[in-house]
């Protein structure tokens, strides 16, 4: 077996696991996120579900062409950009209508989330950054690891105030990660196809 193969037998493990890790989450952190009336929680399992379809991607991108890889990174960003409209646009709607979050279940939840994120992004960082849709895998793993410390922030002011705005505030703050993230994705995916061009 060639080294190229290797690396992408390797790829493709990496990402059928962070997929699974990852959907399960989604799953876990959406029923969570009702049951608590969580605005953070609901926004995290849309990221770890949108994070999942796009691992998957990923996981079908490896070993073709660079045009269909680049393609497939772009698609994660548009992805994250949408999904950090629709959470603002909850956050709005929870404001707007009440909300009465449950910080205890916040907490827990989130430090699942952290450890789950923590491994999906050791296990990508194993694999280097050279290929564009492993580059977005770790971004992706990064800002959920990232947002689940601010969960469990939110968690902890809601159980002190007694009040919604901190759950508000980090559903927001999640979505910025999210843009910031989809962002940078996209540029990567530029530079790439500035450097290889996009008919290779």
């Amino acid at each position: 077996m060639t080294t190229k193969a290797q690396s992408e037998r390797r790829q493709r493990k990496t990402l059928a696991t962070v997929f699974l890790l990852n959907a399960a989450l989604a799953g876990g952190l959406g029923v969570g996120g009702v049951v608590a009336d969580s605005s953070a929680l609901l926004a995290n399992a849309v990221d770890n579900a949108s994070d999942a379809a796009v691992y998957l991607i990923s996981f079908l991108a490896v070993g073709r062409a660079g045009r269909w890889k680049r393609g497939a990174a772009r698609l994660s960003g548009i992805m994250l950009l949408i999904f950090a409209v629709g959470v603002v646009a909850d956050a709005v709607r929870r404001w707007v209508v009440g909300t009465e979050p449950v910080g205890g279940t916040m907490m827990v939840l989130a430090l699942v989330a952290a450890v789950v994120n923590l491994v999906c992004l050791i296990l990508v960082k194993r694999q280097g950054g050279k290929d564009v849709n492993m580059r977005a895998a770790e971004t992706f793993s990064l800002n959920d690891f990232a947002s689940n410390g601010g969960i469990l922030l939110a968690g902890v002011l809601v159980m002190l105030t007694g009040q919604a705005w901190p759950d508000l505030a980090i559903g927001v703050l999640v979505a910025a990660i999210a843009l910031k993230g989809g962002v940078e994705i996209l540029q990567d995916a530029r530079r790439e196809s500035d450097r290889q061009g996009e008919g290779r």
